[in-house]
């Protein structure tokens, strides 16, 4: 077995958690600049200013906006064939609203551009990565008002003008099936209602978070048609945070109820950007929701001319659906489930599941028949930084190797897979917690969950054992 020839090996991060330098060169703040840090058991808080005495991780996070060069050199030895990154929409209009983009913020990024063409890798950029400029938050509560989608348009239209012929492949809107959940009221869609303080028990309101994803969908669809008029050459692409979940046992009831969770989940936000319309069973969830879509003439329309030209996902983990309220509950990414049995799960309860992914990777070429991308997955572990600035992180190597076989293993099924970038190539702040401490790199950051450190760059085990996969296109995973 083996991946196909031109397969777009790399890795993943986002400038909100990664970039740094939140106030410099011209950047306004944005949504994740007003979260703290947390833990695993506290969460993050939302303040509408900056307050003393509280750290805000995504100010500096990972420094890329001083270590780029350094960092892609990195990335250039491992052989990187993609890039997976974001641009801050706010450093390119700093509150959203501006009629001329920030030039400072443009040239950062034709330098890190540039410097990826350098080492002959292609960029793969998420438009809008957990993060919008903060001032769109306060004038317009976020993506709640349509207001937000002619802005989007407008900064999508000066991105893809700018890097046309630096950049082929694009992603809309990061995990926006976050949207269908409370915990993405801010964290997608930028709503900070009344009432809120933090980032896991926020004010929900389904209307206006169901709302708002209608108008990410038609920015999204008027993103592709742009982006096609500007260079066809472009590839655009949705991200799905792919939930994928079990039923507990064979009981009907836990069969039904694991169906609707994938459905609303999973499919609801895919089915609009893939298929173009909205899928048979998103009415009754409004109507037993009390929400009610408010669509302008043309939308319809619109939705089904700007489907993406391939799908491309997070996968971290599977959970089990019971409707056994006495059962052991788990955490993971963005939802939490039952404790499956059968598998082990990492340092922060997210459970393990390689074939997980090769059943992912099936049921969405099934029923999409588009080129999918894996460009999110990884484990979060606490790494030790040993003498001689060494990390033998086998636990990771160990959880990559055995999802790469499984990738491996659906393309052998028929599933055109046709990339794969594993998240915080290089480590990075934690989206949910706010912490450095979760580790997913092949590079280690010296900084800690307050940003105390040198920000000295440590290559890990798994960075050697990761470039002798690429290199061998995926046939030497030992």
């Amino acid at each position: 077995m083996s991946f196909p020839k031109g397969f777009l090996w790399g890795g993943a991060t986002a400038a909100n958690q990664y970039e740094g330098g939140w106030n410099e060169g011209g950047k306004g703040p944005s949504t994740a600049d007003m979260l703290t840090n947390g833990t695993h058991t506290t969460p993050r808080k939302i303040t509408r200013t900056w307050e003393d005495g509280l750290y805000y991780p995504n100010h500096t996070a990972s420094n890329f906006y001083h270590h780029y060069k350094e960092d892609i050199a990195l990335m250039g030895e491992m052989g990187f064939k993609v890039f997976r990154m974001s641009i801050a929409w706010s450093r390119i209009f700093p509150k959203g609203i501006e009629e001329e983009p920030n030039e400072e913020g443009l040239r950062f990024y034709d330098e890190v551009f540039d410097e990826l063409h350098k080492q002959g890798i292609e960029p793969l950029v998420t438009i809008s990565h957990y993060e919008s400029p903060f001032y769109l938050t306060e004038k317009y509560n976020g993506w709640a008002s349509r207001e937000l989608v002619d802005l989007y348009v407008k900064y999508c239209s000066v991105i893809f003008n700018r890097y046309k012929d630096k950049v082929k492949y694009w992603l809309t809107f990061n995990e926006i099936n976050c949207g269908t959940m409370p915990l993405g009221g801010y964290l997608g869609l930028g709503i900070l209602n009344e009432g809120t303080t933090d980032f896991m028990n926020q004010k929900d309101d389904p209307q206006l978070r169901f709302q708002g994803l209608h108008h990410q969908f038609i920015a999204s669809a008027k993103a592709v048609k742009l982006g096609h008029e500007i260079n066809p050459d472009f590839k655009i692409g949705c991200m799905i945070a792919f939930m994928t979940s079990y039923p507990y046992s064979c009981n009907p009831k836990d069969v039904l109820k694991c169906q609707k969770e994938m459905q609303m989940g999973n499919y609801y936000c895919g089915d609009v950007q893939v298929r173009g319309e909205y899928p048979y069973f998103a009415k009754q969830y409004w109507k037993e929701n009390n929400i009610q879509i408010q669509m302008e003439e043309g939308d319809e329309a619109l939705l089904k001319e700007g489907t993406v030209d391939f799908y491309s996902f997070s996968y971290y983990m599977t959970n089990c659906v019971s409707t056994d309220p006495n059962l052991e509950g788990i955490g993971g990414n963005l939802i939490g489930g039952v404790k499956n049995p059968y598998l082990k799960a990492s340092d922060w309860g997210w459970q393990i599941d390689p074939d997980g992914l090769r059943y992912t990777l099936n049921e969405l070429y099934a029923r999409y028949q588009v080129p999918l991308m894996v460009v999110e997955n990884g484990l979060g572990a606490f790494d030790k930084l040993e003498e001689g600035n060494k990390v033998h992180d086998s636990y990771r190597i160990d959880y990559l190797r055995e999802h790469i076989k499984c990738m491996e293993e659906a393309i052998e099924d028929g599933v055109d897979l046709i990339g794969y970038t594993p998240w915080g190539c290089i480590d990075l702040v934690s989206a949910s917690t706010g912490e450095m401490g979760k580790r997913y790199g092949f590079v280690y950051v010296d900084s800690d969950d307050y940003g105390n450190g040198s920000f000295n760059r440590y290559k890990k085990d798994s960075f050697t054992w990761y470039k002798k996969v690429i290199a061998s296109n995926g046939t030497d995973l030992d």
